[in-house]
């Protein structure tokens, strides 16, 4: 990182400059490509100023903190640095992973209709329904199923972890399908 330190109503000291760059150069491993920092250290009657700019490619964050120390002001500017630094790089890590995975998180279709091959209108059309499983016991099942007026419920069993089927008889008990 290429640190300019610059001093306004305040003697230039090789202490103060040193304890920039040292604090800047850990800084700098949170960065991804090289930056400048350009650091404005000022006294203004009894505050000291510590104003510190990095830009680098894509890169553009500045700073400012007044205390009545002017070490105190560089570690509290350096501190939020850091934190703009990490927000700025969460930002476009969720950018980046939020258009792959719009395409891979798209909502399934309710409902779609296909057909076999149109060799002719004696095949009969398959009806397609997507629906969500949810890990549940077989007796939670057929209360969900009292309470649902489908046929069948698909479940995955909490004891077993594999997809299980309950199913509405045509006497009206309850019909389980698991796999083996």
């Amino acid at each position: 990182m290429q640190i300019t330190v610059t001093f306004k109503n305040l003697d230039p000291s090789d202490h103060l400059k040193s304890y920039v760059q040292n604090k800047l150069n850990k800084l700098d491993k949170l960065l991804d490509n090289p930056a400048e920092a350009s650091v404005v250290l000022s006294v203004e009657k009894i505050r000291h100023i510590a104003e510190i700019k990095i830009t680098g490619d894509r890169l553009s964050i500045n700073c400012r903190e007044k205390t009545g120390d002017m070490y105190s002001s560089i570690d509290m500017a350096l501190d939020k640095l850091e934190k703009q630094i990490k927000k700025n790089k969460q930002k476009i890590r969720n950018h980046r992973q939020g258009s792959r995975s719009e395409y891979k998180e798209r909502p399934p279709l309710q409902e779609e209709i296909s057909s076999l091959p149109p060799a002719g209108d004696t095949g009969p059309q398959i009806r397609i329904q997507n629906i969500d499983f949810k890990p549940m016991d077989v007796d939670e099942a057929s209360m969900q199923m009292e309470l649902v007026s489908d046929n069948f419920i698909v479940f995955t069993n909490s004891r077993t972890n594999r997809v299980n089927v309950l199913y509405r008889r045509k006497d009206g008990d309850l019909g389980l399908i698991q796999p083996l």
